[in-house]
């Protein structure tokens, strides 16, 4: 059984920092992809950044580039989201995800198969 789990939440004012983890075990061969989504409360979740986990290309929505950096750490098992240059409008709940299947849309929550259980950020203006 697959589990994802996100940590590194937190509150912060805008303009500032916070890197986001998440853990993964569970499987028995690696996962095509792995992403970062979140959602704001009475909005669909969306994409924010997603990487192939096989060669390393990475993937953003238009709104955090150059803001976020999304990595892995594949001795570690873990995935990372350092979100630099935070603003308000980025409160959101941001939820771990990974996907076994080629090709996929990599910011669409349709193509991922097992998720966490979200880390709340929220930024102060």
């Amino acid at each position: 059984q697959v589990q994802l789990v996100e940590s590194g939440g937190g509150s912060v004012q805008a303009g500032g920092s916070l890197r986001l983890s998440c853990a993964a075990s569970g499987y028995t061969y690696p996962h095509s992809h792995m992403g970062w989504f979140r959602q704001a409360p009475g909005k669909e979740r969306e994409g924010v950044a997603a990487i192939y986990t096989g060669g390393g290309s990475t993937y953003y929505v238009d709104s955090v580039k150059g803001r976020f950096t999304i990595s892995q750490d594949n001795a570690k098992n873990t995935l990372y989201l350092q979100m630099n240059g935070l603003k308000p409008e980025d409160t959101a709940m941001y939820y771990c995800a990974a996907s076994y299947r080629t090709p996929i849309q990599t910011l669409d929550v349709r193509g991922y198969d097992y998720w966490g259980q979200g880390t709340q950020v929220t930024v102060s203006s």
